[in-house]
């Protein structure tokens, strides 16, 4: 059902912390102008967690503006099952063409609350549902048991593979064959995953350079894996930048040197400064200095 590159957008704020509808929207559609294939909103790089429902509503209907007909994903993230559902009711109304669920972000839950979480809220939501499995971050784990236990509910159409074990992506694959469409979520191990047959990659980095990760992501899948590494390659230290507890600053800072927006981020989160901020910042420009010329993908399919 989903396929290419859905960039995990950024939130942006004004100076009095308010949701700056404009700069998102101009930064969404350089996504879109780019290639990209669909939207992801208020998830953990957007500073979800730090939003109101009702202003992650307002997110989803400005990147709604953008999207071109593109799908636009509603991230899922609650403490409580029964908020999660709600958001997922919210959600289908105000037009979202799927949910990205998180099982849950702060209570551990076992492999038999997980299934029940994750199927309450695709049940509530009625939406295509992609299951983002991040144990690394969430601490849950869905596994090949778990997802045969979602398997028969055709709302469940892909999974969001963030264990930061590549041999999960094989797994899944060998197991369910084409039952789920596989996308990685780990910018550092993008390749990898499309390598051994994801067919799709929420990015991070890509809000700053999408040209580049959709061009990665193209030439791989057309089997034009020579080129793909070597941009792959350059752009790698900066995709160590998704894999961190700074990965919002990180790429937040990235947007401002490359495209021109603000780094402002949501308090308790303050922008990077001192030895961070240097190191960064470094990596940034050195690739801005030495990227590579990018051969036309325009007519390679996602």
């Amino acid at each position: 059902m989903w396929n290419g590159v859905f960039p995990a957008v950024t939130t942006k704020f004004t100076h009095n912390d308010d949701l700056d509808h404009n700069e998102m929207a101009r930064c969404f559609a350089l996504q879109m102008d780019a290639g990209c294939d669909g939207l992801i909103v208020c998830g953990s790089l957007g500073e979800g967690s730090m939003l109101s429902q009702e202003e992650r509503l307002q997110v989803l209907k400005t990147a709604r503006s953008v999207a071109a007909g593109k799908p636009v994903l509603m991230t899922v993230s609650e403490a409580a099952t029964r908020d999660a559902a709600a958001m997922a009711q919210k959600a289908a109304k105000a037009g979202a063409d799927g949910l990205m669920v998180v099982p849950s972000p702060i209570y551990h839950t076992n492999p038999e609350e997980t299934a029940a979480t994750l199927g309450a809220v695709a049940a509530a939501g009625d939406l295509p549902v992609m299951i983002y499995s991040n144990r690394v971050a969430y601490r849950v784990d869905v596994t090949i048991d778990i997802m045969e236990k979602l398997a028969g509910d055709k709302r469940f159409v892909a999974v969001k593979e963030s264990s930061d074990d590549i041999r999960r992506t094989t797994e899944l694959l060998s197991h369910f064959g084409d039952r789920f469409d596989v996308f990685t979520g780990v910018d550092n191990l993008a390749l990898e995953a499309l390598a051994m047959g994801a067919v799709g990659w929420v990015a991070g980095l890509v809000v700053a350079f999408p040209r580049e990760t959709v061009a990665i992501y193209r030439l791989a899948r057309a089997g034009r894996v020579d080129e793909a590494r070597a941009i792959y390659r350059w752009f790698r230290p900066m995709l160590d930048l998704d894999v961190s507890t700074y990965l919002v600053q990180n790429i937040k800072l990235a947007e401002a040197l490359e495209i021109n927006t603000n780094e402002r981020v949501r308090m308790p989160r303050m922008p990077l400064s001192g030895d961070n901020r240097k190191r960064a910042e470094a990596i940034i420009r050195h690739a801005i200095a030495t990227r590579p010329a990018l051969p036309d993908v325009t007519r390679l399919a996602a």
